[in-house]
Formats: C-alpha cells, sequence, structure tokens
C-alpha cells in the first residue's frame, strides 16, 4: 500500500472512518413472521454511505431501516397473533 496516496475524506471535520448513523433496523429472522427491531449504531464508509455488517444481517430479512429510533405502535405481525392465538 503507499501511504503517501491515502486520502482521508471527512464530513464537516469528521474522519469518515470515525462516522457513525444511528437506525433502527426492523427486520425477521429466518423461517419467522414476526417482526423485530434493534436500534444500533453502524459505521459510514468512506464515500458517507451506512454500512450494515455481513454478522448483522445473518440469518435475518431486513424490512427496513429507519432513521434515529423508532417506536412501532402496531404491526401486522400483532395483528397475526391477537387473531390466531387468542
Amino acid at each position: 500500500m503507499n501511504w503517501n496516496s491515502l486520502k482521508v475524506v471527512s464530513l464537516k471535520g469528521i474522519c469518515m472512518c470515525d462516522a457513525k448513523r444511528k437506525v433502527t433496523v426492523i427486520y425477521c429472522c429466518d423461517g419467522e413472521l414476526e417482526l423485530y427491531r434493534k436500534t444500533q449504531s453502524f459505521n459510514l464508509n468512506e464515500y458517507g454511505d451506512m454500512v450494515i455488517p455481513e454478522f448483522f444481517k445473518r440469518g435475518k430479512t431486513i424490512v427496513a431501516v429507519c432513521e434515529g429510533e423508532v417506536e412501532i405502535l402496531n404491526s401486522i405481525g400483532d395483528r397475526l397473533v391477537a387473531q390466531y392465538w387468542h
């Protein structure tokens, strides 16, 4: 690697290698219908795009990625469970 050609991209004075975005990921586990959510901060790449690591995606189907922390009031899974199991 030629260290002289290495450039550090910054966004408003923040090195992109240290920048993160806080999101809520809504997902299903493979083979299940129940929806889950997890709020987490993920790294941004050198272009400013958020990258969800493979270890997080493994075994999941991601339904949505929302900015910040999201509270889900109701979802289709809630209605299905209430209809068939109560």
